[in-house]
């Protein structure tokens, strides 16, 4: 489906929650297409009862007129056009199906054709409704003042886009970042998670690169603008989701790749059928019943048929499994994928940090002989004895650390609340509490003064003799921590180091699986797309099994690699959660959201969306579409037997008219039957073996 962005009426007076892409709605009766769809369906379903009611023709023939009308105008008139440039629009010969129905007494059937129809087209142009708006929302993103500080110092607040290169203006915390830029004073800890993904906020001091619309939790920055609003980098990101959905090529379902020909085909078939007789001298309503009969019994229903119901029954049994499949294109080429891009944070991770190691320096089993060694081998007691003084446990080392944290908003704080809480530990109330930004936290626990941090500030701050001492110590296990991907927090206890968190973002459950299997599926290893640090990047991918690793990625070089990858001949599928894959998701073969912690932009620019974010679901959904696939053939076999044996008779003998439409719509359920066989949650079962290898 090819997307236009243009602006709908739109209820945006939802507020948006903290740190997402604000919400626009636009409200379903604001487009067109859902009225007039509604009016059709309203008026069909007076009808029908007073048909079958055996009320008097006069009743409710006109209900059906109407529903004729306000349902299929819109698509009879687009079609109409379409002639114009030399194409037949199949939702014309729909229409046309629809009146020559009529035309022979199947009003109801002609009318319940109409009503498919247009709620066929509501529905798409509300989905194209909806990805507009999340575009346009994440434009919100960006603050709509800044605070710009002129030449001689005083403040002035400004709309954000009349902010120039070359301006300085001022983030205080808890701000938006107004425009692109670089910081020239101030220190501060941004979350630009809509940006690069990272699950942590990003310390930044003087020469640091900041972005519009990303989030300054603490300290005050003093930011040069370095491009124009339009230029910013969400912007850029809302014209790449828009330009990939318009420029997408148009794929179509298998049975519309041939829908053109074949029904050029049949509408010529049909007039011949009519005149060759007529010509040579067989009576007029006798050559229009044959005619009639041939176009009823070689209509399309039955090989539309043989496409849809098991694809929909496809997308039906995925949502009952937690993923949504946004229509039957999507479930079609999901089938088709060779090649898979995955994001890392918030898809192969829970997005979340979490403390992964707890290291009391205790335990690091130093003797008096490192400790000798530490102090270049000067015999001192005083090197050995402080660290046996300042020695915590596991349980101790947590209690602290997460009373000092628990004031804190820092997404590292919570982690250690949360480690300490999962552990059942009481955490007595913190007094004193101070925070300083890329520092850490300090604060008096249990008559106890409890710093958490960064070590490298940290350290340079100890004062008490057994921190010098054991300063190596410390610096070795939280390099040991950092080069495995950790963030190393330090805890100090009195001025002594007490020990080191580590904390990271953990793999979900099944993540190596899910890599596993859409190896099998594809032929090919998935790659791994993250604007996270390297190091990181590449520990999650080795515990993943993932090999080709591309970290450090803007939104942009998402899009470069999906780019890549097509232009290499593969059918890419992107699967990402946040704002920064939002690009990569329009331009992929198929995109794929993680349902729970994905952005409303990700989540409406993503062709499906796995609701219970269970990584396992992805092959599963694949393994299903190919079965799909596998019932689409079987149906156009079984529909083109159909077809060709009753055209035949039609032609060589003569089908008496009740019999061609017995068999046209016996054919017809026949197909829909068999496609309805993906509904079994048997077929999920075995899609989801399939999909486990």
């Amino acid at each position: 489906m090819t997307v236009t962005l243009t602006p709908p009426a739109a209820d945006s007076a939802a507020p948006a929650r903290a740190g997402a892409v604000p919400r626009r709605r636009t409200r379903l009766l604001a487009l067109p297409e859902v009225r007039w769809a509604g009016a059709a369906t309203a008026l069909f379903l007076l009808a029908l009862p007073l048909q079958l009611a055996g009320a008097p023709a006069w009743i409710w023939v006109p209900l059906y007129a109407l529903s004729y009308a306000t349902g299929g105008w819109e698509p009879g008139w687009e079609g109409l056009k379409a002639l114009k440039d030399r194409t037949l629009d199949v939702d014309l010969l729909m229409v046309v199906a629809a009146l020559g129905a009529a035309s022979i007494g199947q009003v109801m059937d002609g009318a319940l054709l109409i009503v498919i129809l247009a709620t066929s087209g509501a529905l798409e142009a509300f989905a194209t409704a909806r990805t507009a708006d999340s575009v346009r929302g994440l434009l919100d993103l960006a603050p709509a003042t800044a605070t710009r500080i002129t030449a001689d110092g005083t403040e002035q607040s400004v709309p954000a886009a009349e902010l120039a290169v070359g301006d300085t203006v001022l983030v205080r915390p808890g701000e938006r970042v107004g425009a692109d830029g670089r910081v020239l004073d101030g220190a501060g800890e941004v979350d630009q998670a809509s940006i690069t993904g990272e699950p942590l906020p990003a310390a930044k001091g003087p020469g640091d690169e900041v972005f519009a619309g990303t989030l300054n939790g603490t300290g005050a920055l003093r930011v040069r603008v370095e491009r124009d609003a339009s230029d910013s980098v969400i912007a850029r990101i809302v014209r790449m989701v828009e330009e990939a959905s318009q420029t997408k090529a148009p794929t179509q379902l298998f049975i519309e790749k041939v829908e053109q020909r074949y029904s050029l085909g049949m509408v010529a078939a049909t007039l011949a059928v009519f005149g060759v007789p007529l010509a040579f001298g067989e009576a007029f309503s006798e050559a229009l019943l044959r005619a009639m009969t041939f176009m009823i019994v070689a209509s399309p229903c039955a090989v539309v048929l043989a496409t849809m119901p098991p694809l929909l029954s496809a997308v039906a049994n995925a949502g009952r499994h937690g993923v949504l499949v946004k229509s039957a294109l999507v479930m079609e080429r999901l089938g088709q994928i060779d090649a898979v891009a995955l994001d890392k944070t918030g898809t192969l991770t829970e997005g979340t940090p979490r403390v992964v190691d707890v290291r009391p320096l205790r335990e690091r089993g130093l003797d008096e002989d490192e400790l000798l060694t530490l102090t270049e081998g000067t015999p001192r007691v005083v090197g050995v004895r402080p660290l046996r003084e300042c020695g915590l446990d596991e349980n101790e080392l947590l209690t602290l650390a997460a009373s000092a944290e628990h004031p804190s908003e820092h997404p590292l704080a919570r982690a250690v609340v949360d480690a300490a809480r999962e552990r059942g530990l009481d955490l007595p109330a913190a007094e004193d509490f101070t925070s300083a930004p890329g520092i850490g936290v300090r604060a008096v626990v249990r008559g106890r003064t409890v710093e958490v941090g960064a070590p490298a500030r940290l350290l340079a701050e100890a004062e008490a003799e057994c921190a010098a001492d054991s300063d190596g110590a410390v610096a070795a296990l939280a390099r040991e921590l950092e080069e495995s991907g950790r963030t190393a927090v330090l805890v100090v206890v009195d001025g002594t180091p007490a020990g080191v968190l580590g904390i990271a973002d953990r793999l979900r459950p099944g993540a190596a699986a899910t890599v596993a299997a859409l190896t099998v599926l594809t032929g090919t290893a998935p790659i791994l797309l993250t604007g996270d640090n390297p190091r990181a990047a590449v520990r999650l991918a080795a515990e993943a099994g993932v090999e080709d690793v591309r970290a450090g990625l803007l939104p942009q070089d998402k899009v470069g690699a999906v780019r890549e990858l097509e232009g290499a001949g593969r059918r890419v599928m992107v699967v990402g959660d946040g704002v920064n894959d939002a690009p990569a998701l329009a331009a992929a073969h198929v995109g794929v959201a993680m349902g729970r912690a994905g952005s409303d932009l990700a989540l409406e620019t993503a062709d499906a969306v796995i609701v219970r974010d269970e990584l396992a679901a992805v092959p599963a959904t694949v393994a299903l579409s190919r079965r799909a696939r596998e019932l689409v053939v079987q149906n156009l076999v079984i529909a083109g037997v159909f077809i060709a044996g009753l055209v035949i008779w039609d032609l060589v003998g003569t089908l008496p008219l009740p019999l061609g439409v017995a068999g046209h719509e016996g054919s017809t359920v026949l197909v829909g039957l068999n496609g309805l066989r993906l509904l079994r949650d048997a077929a999920w079962d075995r899609a989801a073996a399939e999909g486990t290898g």
